[in-house]
């Protein structure tokens, strides 16, 4: 885990804004009583009314709009398991469920940590149509930049892959409009009940852990019926 300081040091490497270091040294950054979130609730059944209201950013949604299950995913950009999880079942789900109408898939940010933060920040600048790729490059690549010596430059060196410059980089990190609605975000999650990562609803069931393709089918399969 990288703590506070060490991602500060990272974003002056990376010359990032005085308005980022503002927004991630804030000691609100994470919204009010985030560390309280971690533990203090149970496994529950959250009503697709209330799991699928408007929040603070738009959802982004992989997968058909009437598909006839809904994952919504809670996780952070620097879990290992998160990572483990959209390495191993995640190309099962989209080709399995996803692509098949089957499914569709909610990400919802639930960063741990400073660099999980920014990371998703950079995700949600990439665009709609960028989100999702971003977010895979992310995973893939998280040895490389979540848990290096300077975070914020390798984080750098992966927004630029995905063809952002480094204007706009810093300009997304210096959004603090964007970090307050990813505060509301992990927010509401965690009245939901979240308080690890990943965490899944699966049509309203939460289901805890990185689920292997296994246990992903044994959620889904009885939803779809003769599917």
């Amino acid at each position: 885990m990288i703590d506070r300081r060490r991602f500060l040091e990272g974003v002056g490497a990376a010359a990032l804004t005085a308005a980022a270091l503002f927004a991630f040294a804030s000691p609100d950054s994470f919204g009010p009583g985030r560390f309280a979130f971690i533990g203090s609730a149970e496994a529950q059944t959250v009503s697709a009314d209330k799991l699928m209201a408007p929040g603070a950013l738009p959802d982004m949604v992989l997968g058909k709009a009437d598909a006839p299950v809904t994952i919504v995913e809670y996780a952070s950009m620097t879990c290992g398991h998160c990572a483990h999880f959209h390495k191993e079942t995640f190309p099962v789900l989209k080709e399995k469920y996803i692509d098949t109408g089957k499914v569709k898939l909610i990400l919802r940010e639930f960063p741990l940590d400073i660099v999980a933060k920014a990371a998703f920040m950079v995700a949600r600048c990439a665009g709609p149509d960028k989100y999702y790729p971003m977010v895979s490059t992310l995973f893939e690549t998280q040895q490389n930049w979540a848990f290096g010596n300077n975070p914020a430059q390798a984080l750098l060196a992966v927004a630029k892959q995905g063809g952002m410059t480094e204007e706009q980089f810093n300009a997304c990190l210096s959004d603090t409009k964007l970090s307050g609605q990813l505060d509301e975000v992990a927010k509401k999650g965690a009245e939901f009940g979240v308080n690890s990562t990943p965490t899944f609803f699966v049509n309203g069931k939460q289901v805890k852990g990185a689920m292997s393709p296994e246990d992903l089918a044994k959620e889904v399969d009885p939803l779809l019926g003769s599917n």
